[in-house]
């Protein structure tokens, strides 16, 4: 009887072994978790590339044209309900090689406002005939409501001009004249409306 006992305590220690093994996950089947952190290759927020810029036809218009606010104002229109108000903006576009133009718009939002000023100036730009100096050939003069203005050829002056009269002509890249505003009007957008005007006689046909 002692010795039945003795091998089942022997076969029990023999098996107990066994029995864990079997439990015990193979290498094989071991799940191997990735390291937390970035992917290789995928840097952190300030490692990305830099973006090639969209191209499109608003960047290229940007890049062609300077452009210059001259006027910005609040208009309240009154209603049923009461006043309303929209924004009215002024804007002068050049590209400083003989282009230049003036535009109106009005919004409800001045950005808005802008962007439809930009795009009057655009409509009507006009193209200048210039010297070798980038100046003006002959005088030119012009009246736009109560705003006169006269510009004159002067070699080697530079530019001097004032008011808006002085942004229509350095947007167009006009040099070596002299802006005269012959009236006492302080409107920028009519000043520069007859800027305009007085160059368009001597703009190409």
């Amino acid at each position: 009887m002692a010795d039945e006992i003795i091998k089942e305590a022997d076969a029990v220690e023999v098996q107990a072994p066994v029995v864990a093994e079997a439990e015990a996950p193979r290498p094989s089947e071991r799940r191997v978790m990735p390291p937390r952190g970035p992917r290789p290759g995928a840097g952190g927020r300030n490692d990305r590339r830099p973006r090639s810029g969209r191209g499109g036809p608003r960047d290229a218009a940007r890049s062609e044209f300077a452009q210059k606010l001259i006027g910005i104002r609040r208009v309240a229109r009154v209603m049923a309900g009461g006043r309303r108000f929209n924004f009215s903006a002024a804007i002068v576009i050049g590209d400083k090689k003989g282009r230049v133009g003036v535009g109106l718009g009005k919004a409800a939002d001045t950005q808005l406002a802008i962007e439809k000023a930009t795009r009057a100036a655009k409509k009507a730009m006009i193209s200048l005939v210039l010297t070798k100096n980038r100046s003006i050939p002959q005088d030119v003069a012009a009246k736009f409501c109560a705003s006169e203005v006269i510009i004159r050829p002067s070699p080697g002056r530079g530019l001097v001009a004032g008011s808006s009269v002085r942004t229509v002509l350095e947007l167009a890249g006009i040099t070596d004249v002299t802006g005269k505003l012959l009236s006492r009007s302080h409107n920028q957008v009519n000043n520069a409306r007859a800027a305009i005007e007085a160059l368009r006689s001597i703009s190409k046909q």
